[in-house]
């Protein structure tokens, strides 16, 4: 079972407590193996077993406990012979989303300890008439990045720490460990971090297996396309998802409605775009009118890109011999597009909220977030001129902006040329959100004397 510290850091310290825990997230992307590892853990604590209650509500078994005042009736009965807490495990919760709204009830009951899990709960806990605001603790999970992808490999620890290393130094990759990296980063590309196909891989080391599994997930979305109020958002929806590919490949890479109906306006379908992004099956990356913080007042909110959710399925969408290509690293394929969306992907699942900047007189940078309390540009090259970026160039030059520091991810090696750092793209999984410390903010600090 591949371990997913990412998301067990940020849901550990509200397991023990009373919020009701909520993991949400496309299909397919590891949320009942979250379950499990979370059990492992209380266990590791020295929680029994015997504590848990665990329903899986796709398991027919469990039709009977689709109505709230049942599922309470069971709760109470199985909770007689349990000793201390009890733990309450409702994986693919959304089958019966409105028993949500009634666990909140049993909260109050300072014994239980609720953990769900469900696809679509972005989008149907937004839609409940009575969600439990104030009891949820939600965390939005996404497929393997390119770190958790290396479990599979056995990478040593000496080598991960090399690899810090030179990410924090801003020093080079040894040569050998660099090729070896590409070779890998380049594996992802065309596995993709959705579990069901990296254990495919994993068991088979069968590509057609592997596509089969993406194609298997492309319509599940589709299936759950169809759980929308009307045949004409159903249609809408598929029409928007199924371009994300086409668009990516455009020079700027913008979504553009007129390529689905040139009649169409934003604010006819904003609610269609709404809806993929919070089910996760779409990542979007906003505009900005300028790089300045807080990027979110400068957000332009009717001119995104959109990106899949995984880079795997986008390749195999794009067919088996664009993956063919990119795994023997051919140069005659433009791999600008694949490159961005794994960059959108790695960011996005890392915690930053991410942007992109469009000015016509300095031109366009791929993707501008926060870092370390700053605005930092980032740049995403597939070829051999990764050092050619007139417009990273001249917003660095604007005084207005203040930019101290910049990022080129690329397949070169670790360099430094003035504000420029110059990164191996598959450096992308040591870039995360980061812990702003704040300096003394004391009541003591504050007061007042005279």
């Amino acid at each position: 079972m591949i371990k997913r510290e990412l998301y067990m850091s940020r849901i550990r310290p509200f397991i023990g407590g009373e919020l009701i825990k909520v993991m949400t997230g496309i299909r397919r992307s590891g949320k009942s193996v979250m379950l499990d590892l979370i059990k492992e853990e209380l266990v590791e604590s020295g929680i029994d077993s015997a504590q848990f209650v665990s329903i899986n509500f796709e398991d027919m078994r469990y039709a009977y406990l689709c109505n709230a005042q049942v599922l309470h009736e069971e709760i109470l009965h199985r909770a007689e012979t349990i000793q201390g807490k009890v733990y309450l495990f409702f994986d693919e919760i959304q089958r019966y989303k409105e028993i949500v709204t009634r666990i909140k009830f049993l909260v109050e009951d300072q014994r239980y300890r609720y953990i769900l899990s469900g696809s679509l709960l972005g989008v149907e806990i937004v839609n409940l008439k009575s969600a439990p605001v104030g009891y949820l603790k939600t965390l939005q999970m996404y497929p393997l990045d390119f770190e958790e992808f290396l479990q599979l490999f056995q990478i040593s620890d000496a080598v991960f720490e090399a690899l810090r290393g030179a990410y924090q130094n801003e020093t080079p990759v040894d040569p050998i460990i660099h090729k070896k990296m590409l070779q890998l980063f380049h594996l992802y590309l065309i596995i993709g971090g959705m579990p069901a196909a990296v254990d495919t891989y994993r068991r088979t080391e069968n590509i057609d297996m592997v596509m089969d599994q993406h194609l298997a997930i492309l319509q599940q979305y589709k299936l759950d396309f169809t759980q929308y109020e009307t045949e004409n958002k159903k249609l809408l929806l598929t029409s928007i998802y199924e371009l994300i590919p086409a668009e990516l490949n455009e020079q700027n890479k913008r979504f553009k409605l007129a390529d689905i109906d040139k009649k169409l306006r934003f604010e006819k379908m904003s609610d269609s775009f709404t809806w993929l992004w919070k089910a996760g099956v779409a990542l979007p990356v906003f505009n900005i009118t300028e790089p300045k913080m807080p990027l979110l007042l400068n957000q332009k909110s009717t001119l995104f890109k959109l990106f899949l959710s995984d880079v795997g399925m986008l390749t195999t969408i794009y067919g088996k011999s664009v993956k063919l290509k990119i795994i023997n690293q051919e140069k005659d394929i433009n791999k600008g597009a694949i490159y961005e969306n794994v960059a959108a992907q790695e960011l996005i699942a890392h915690g930053c909220r991410c942007y992109y900047y469009n000015n016509k007189k300095q031109g366009e940078l791929d993707f501008v977030v926060e870092h370390d309390g700053a605005v930092l540009p980032i740049e995403i090259k597939s070829g051999k001129d990764y050092k050619k970026h007139s417009a990273l160039v001249q917003v660095l030059q604007n005084e207005n902006y203040h930019l101290t520091r910049a990022i080129v991810f690329s397949n070169s090696n670790v360099e430094r040329e003035g504000k420029v750092t110059y990164l191996p793209i598959y450096m992308l999984m040591f870039l995360k959100e980061s812990d702003v410390k704040f300096t003394d903010i004391s009541i003591d600090k504050f007061k007042l004397t005279i």
